[in-house]
């Protein structure tokens, strides 16, 4: 498996080009802004763009779909209950004072446990809500796209509309936490670090420490 891992856009989202090395197939994972930069790693890397996955609805995960699908073709993939959500008017007056570019409605929606397949590759969707109502990770063992799920060190916030704190942390506690310990975690924003696994987060994270 190639994965590519670009500091992107004015919110610094981690975006993923993530690569079958046997096939040249290939996703990108939450293109948030930067577009030329991801689309010349994508070109330099040789990878023939299969989906573009968004982890979630939020302007600064999205704002580089427009261009991402007119250069690649790819079909921008979401979760059903965010592209609904995402849909609505007063969501969409709310999250322009943000001032990023809108996306496309997207082509594909997902549910939890649908799996893309790329390539060789197999990436199984884990509906994790509490962040949007739609939030997403992508599981393609050992390595996990988590979105702002979790964060090495830290999680995601609620108080955007959507946001739930308790639904959150059940996702978090039952969804990820779950997961084999040695699971690579390549989180949405590299705010305490690039990388981690799910056995540093459960020993190390202090978001994950309270009674929820």
């Amino acid at each position: 498996m190639l994965i590519k891992q670009m500091t992107v856009g004015t919110m610094a989202v981690c975006c993923y080009i993530v690569g079958c090395e046997d096939t040249g197939e290939g996703i990108v994972i939450d293109p948030g802004g930067d577009d030329e930069k991801v689309i010349d790693m994508i070109k330099k890397e040789k990878i023939s763009i299969k989906y573009i996955v968004n982890t979630h609805g939020h302007p600064d995960h999205v704002c580089g779909n427009s261009r991402l699908k007119e250069e690649t073709g790819a079909p921008i993939v979401m979760h059903e209950e965010d592209v609904a959500f995402f849909a609505r008017s007063d969501m969409e007056n709310y999250f322009s004072m943000l001032g990023l570019a809108a996306s496309p409605p997207p082509d594909k929606s997902v549910k939890d446990g649908d799996v893309l397949e790329v390539g060789n590759l197999s990436f199984e969707i884990i509906h994790t809500p509490g962040h949007t109502p739609g939030g997403i990770c992508l599981y393609s063992k050992p390595h996990l796209f988590s979105g702002d799920t979790l964060f090495v060190g830290a999680i995601g916030r609620t108080d955007f509309p959507g946001g739930d704190m308790a639904i959150f942390m059940r996702s978090i506690n039952e969804r990820l936490l779950t997961l084999p310990a040695d699971t690579i975690v390549w989180p949405g924003h590299g705010y305490g670090g690039s990388q981690s696994t799910i056995e540093k987060e459960k020993k190390s994270n202090p978001f994950l420490k309270g009674d929820w």
